[in-house]
């Protein structure tokens, strides 16, 4: 071994490889491989690529991605860079030579080196030899160089007991710890060493010759059987016969082991027998075995001065001779429900027999029923199962099983079915289950004594094959243990406790148990439904039952309101649906439910809602009001429609047109007494306007209203008559145009105007007597038309000029054509005298406001009143 090793490359410029033969850049050694913790020496050279913008000096080294210090570096000339590593202790790692030029880093090319060990000296040689077809031989090699290996073996003749080193008879290599010769370079002799030679690149290393005689080295090929039989009239005994192999070492006394065991127990027994080289078969006779029982044999041979035995044979089976059952087997059954009127289907299920020593190989199993009033309709079936199904009637059965083999029968086993209308009684008060730390246990309590045997019978709750339960047999006990190994955990169990009279079977107890538990798989999903205004009900399903994981204790709802405190409720496994209460209004909520049991909790999905702005009484309170309102109204609307003639009479009154009216017949052109003008004006001025008062609508009476017409007829031809006469007498004074009228009678349920010197005047009028005065009526249109087309008076006599220009100023709003309250009224001056009645044309009387109007009176409108004001 060497302490250390430098690799060393002399490069000289003279010497150097031609230029044309150098790549672009290359590194030496190429691939390395090192003792570890020597020290290492690489040369990076540049090609003409490089050259002349780069040289040595820009060549950096680094190991695997870290840069090596520069004082490692050794600059050779301008081409050539060594670099030296120190204590290498790597066992593999890659060298990698960079350019490094205007900040920038190239790589050249790199290496992987290698480290490892010389190899040690191989040991403990040793070699097995098949006679005639294979030696093989094996050793230790000493600690893992981490480099290549190659390992030859010699085989080398031997003279007294000195090894003749030009002597070898053969040899194999490998990279291994072992090697072989094969069939025909496997000479057999007693004159042979061995030697091992490991070699790799850094030393080399060879044992000693080690002698190893060929006969102690034999292993034989594995003996054949060639029966395993009974001896008839025998009882307890068998006889084995095997054939040795054809390839053995001749004149070697043999040794043989036959091995037996019964298919019922764990060990194995033992027999030698002694063979000379000149026997080709062996045999033994195997004593003190059971009746009826089977057993496997096996045999194996080596030679007595060998250390390696041979292969065991392959193993035989045989029975000792048979000899009938002599007890019963286990006998179940599992009744289902009716499927038709008088069928039902019963299934039955048994165990083999276990009993020691056995009764021998069962052939099959004899099934006979009858009922149980009558026992001639006996059926027999045979079945080589363990189960199988009757078709039954509502009847009570009696069933019988037994064992067969060639031997005989087992004694029967017999099991009574009920009939479907048959109650039977339940004596046992309660069942309980508990685990242990490797035992599960059932214990029950019963309620009358005497009863002796009982089936404990045990399967998963979600099993729907009756096949697939199990069950046991107990005599003399009220509990029942078996090995957590039978149960599976996190899995619903049913136990059920079944009483036995003989072959009658009692009322069951039934309980259900978990052997471990964990946390439900799965959680509930919530269903919040329609939620109200303060609460809502959360409703969720049951966990399936695949996933419970053990029994549910309770339920917890936990609701939080957005940017809210999380609350909770808990209620118990039984119940499904709960309500929430004082939720805030028009809120949304986040709920899930967490389903709990011994081991845990699991939360289901969560779900939101958000609860309503109003609830059902709110809506009540807010939409009853509307709707009797809106009833109202609707009421109130059918009543106008109805009664829209009388509302219309009573709110908006006819007003009587007198332009329309069929009693006379009006002249276009009339004339107005001058003087009633002038008294109307001249007292116009006296009348202040605050003074006017408005009259309530005042309905005349039917007689009334008929005296005002015939006052009104009365006028028009008194009008007609002064008219005629003015004509006559040449009188040129026109006070309208043609499309004006005179003055027209109006409706007596016209309202009217009074001062208060009305009110005066009345109090006076008994006193003081009244002046005559001139009546006038003018229509607002008559005031329009008569501001459009004005008549000029040209007569030559004192009398007043009425310039109708002046009054259209004070004349634009006319409530008689607008259908006012205000269309009719009264202008009375308390100076003004009363009239006599034998004028009924000028007639006019002061009343006061709350008085009607009565037929013959005179009057005046508004517009007349504003007119004597304006002038």
């Amino acid at each position: 071994m060497f302490s250390c090793l430098i690799w060393m490359l002399v490069l000289l410029c003279s010497s150097l490889a031609d230029e044309s033969s150098i790549r672009d850049a290359d590194i030496f050694p190429s691939s390395p491989e090192i003792e570890r913790g020597s020290t290492l020496k690489l040369f990076c050279v540049l090609g003409n690529r490089y050259t002349p913008h780069r040289n040595a000096s820009h060549i950096i080294w680094k190991l695997n991605h870290e840069l090596i210090a520069q004082e490692n570096y050794n600059v050779v000339n301008e081409t050539v860079s060594s670099v030296t590593i120190h204590n290498f202790i790597y066992s593999k790692a890659h060298v990698k030579c960079f350019t490094k030029y205007l900040g920038k880093e190239q790589l050249l090319v790199h290496t992987e080196v290698k480290s490892g060990f010389p190899p040690d000296t191989p040991g403990n040689i040793s070699c097995i030899y098949y006679f005639d077809a294979e030696l093989t031989c094996t050793w230790t090699s000493g600690r893992q160089t981490n480099l290549t290996t190659n390992y030859t073996l010699y085989r080398k003749m031997m003279t007294e007991r000195r090894v003749t080193l030009p002597n070898t008879v053969g040899s194999c290599q490998s990279q291994t710890e072992s090697c072989s010769f094969y069939y025909p370079n496997t000479p057999y002799s007693s004159s042979f060493c061995f030697q091992v030679k490991a070699e790799n690149v850094l030393g080399e290393a060879s044992s000693d010759c080690v002698p190893i005689p060929m006969e102690k080295i034999e292993k034989f090929e594995a003996p054949e059987i060639l029966s395993v039989k009974q001896i008839t009239g025998i009882k307890q005994l068998l006889t084995v016969t095997w054939k040795m192999p054809e390839k053995i070492i001749p004149s070697q006394d043999l040794v043989c082991q036959v091995q037996y065991r019964n298919l019922y127990s764990n060990s194995s027994e033992f027999v030698t027998v002694a063979l000379n080289s000149a026997e080709k078969t062996g045999s033994c006779n195997l004593t003190g075995l059971w009746d009826s029982t089977e057993y496997s044999v096996a045999v194996r041979c080596i030679s007595v001065v060998s250390t390696f035995w041979s292969e065991w044979s392959k193993g035989k089976t045989a029975s000792t001779e048979e000899k009938a059952p002599s007890k019963k087997v286990d006998l179940w059954r599992v009744i289902e429900s009716s499927h038709s009127a008088g069928s039902r289907s019963v299934h039955l299920m048994w165990k083999p027999l276990n009993n020691f020593p056995p009764s021998g190989r069962i052939l099959g199993y004899k099934i006979q029923y009858f009922p149980e009033n009558n026992a001639v309709l006996k059926m027999t079936n045979f079945s080589t199962d363990t189960k199988i199904i009757l078709l039954l009637n509502e009847e009570a059965y009696i069933i019988s099983i037994s064992a067969c083999n060639s031997a005989g029968n087992s004694p029967e086993a017999i099991l009574r079915i009920p009939s479907t209308d048959e109650k039977t009684s339940q004596i046992i008060e309660t069942v309980r289950t508990f685990t242990t730390n490797q035992e599960v246990v059932v214990e029950w309590i019963v309620s009358k004594p005497g009863v002796t045997e009982y089936v404990v019978e045990w399967y998963e709750e979600l099993e729907t094959d009756p096949f697939g339960r199990s069950w046991q047999y107990v005599s003399n006990s009220t509990n029942w243990k078996t090995n957590k190994k039978n149960f599976k955990p996190f899995v619903c169990y049913n136990i059920s406790v079944y009483p036995l009279y003989g072959n009658k079977v009692a009322a069951p107890y039934s309980v259900q148990t978990y052997i471990q538990e964990k946390k439900p798989s799965e959680g509930p999903v919530a269903d919040t439904g329609i939620p109200g205004k303060n609460e809502v009900t959360i409703k969720w399903k049951e966990i399936s039952k695949d996933k419970r994981n053990g029994f549910i204790s309770n339920y917890t709802i936990f609701y939080k309101p957005e940017d809210g405190k999380e609350l909770n409720e808990t209620v118990n496994s039984d119940v499904l649906q709960y309500r929430l209460k004082s939720l805030q209004a028009n809120t949304q909520y986040t709920v899930y439910i967490m389903a709990s049991n011994e081991a845990g909790g699991t939360i289901g999905e969560p779900k939101t809602f958000k609860t309503l702005k109003f609830d059902k009484e709110d809506v009540i309170f807010i939409a009853l009001p509307v709707g009797l309102s809106m009833f109202f109204l609707l009421g109130l609307w059918i009543t106008c429609i109805l009664k829209k003639h009388a509302f219309k009479k009573v709110c908006w009154p006819d007003i009587p047109n007198p332009a329309e009216s069929v009693a006379v017949e009006w002249p276009l052109d009339t004339s107005m007494n001058s003087s009633f003008l002038k008294g109307v004006t001249s007292e116009a001025k006296t009348i202040d306007f605050e003074d006017v008062s408005v009259l309530e609508h005042c309905f005349p009476e039917e007689s009334q209203e008929g005296s005002l017409l015939m006052n009104c007829e009365s006028h028009v031809s008194e009008s007609t008559d002064t008219n005629t006469k003015g004509m006559i007498n040449g009188d040129k004074k026109i006070l309208y145009n043609e499309d004006n009228e005179v003055a027209k009678c109006f409706s007596p349920s016209m309202p009217y105007v009074i001062t208060d010197q009305d009110i005066r005047s009345q109090m006076l009028s008994a006193l003081i007597p009244a002046k005559e005065i001139q009546p006038t009526e003018m229509l607002e249109d008559d005031l329009y038309e008569s501001q459009q087309t004005p008549i000029k008076n040209e007569e030559n006599d004192n009398k007043e000029v009425l310039k109708l220009e002046n009054f259209s100023e004070k004349a634009l709003f006319n409530p008689y054509l607008k259908n006012s309250v205000k269309t009719r009224e009264f202008l009375i001056s308390e100076n003004l005298p009363g009239h006599s009645k034998n004028e009924p044309r000028i007639q006019s009387a002061v009343l006061p406001p709350s008085q009607q109007t009565v037929a013959g009176q005179s009057y005046v409108t508004l517009d007349m009143f504003r007119l004597a004001t304006a002038h």
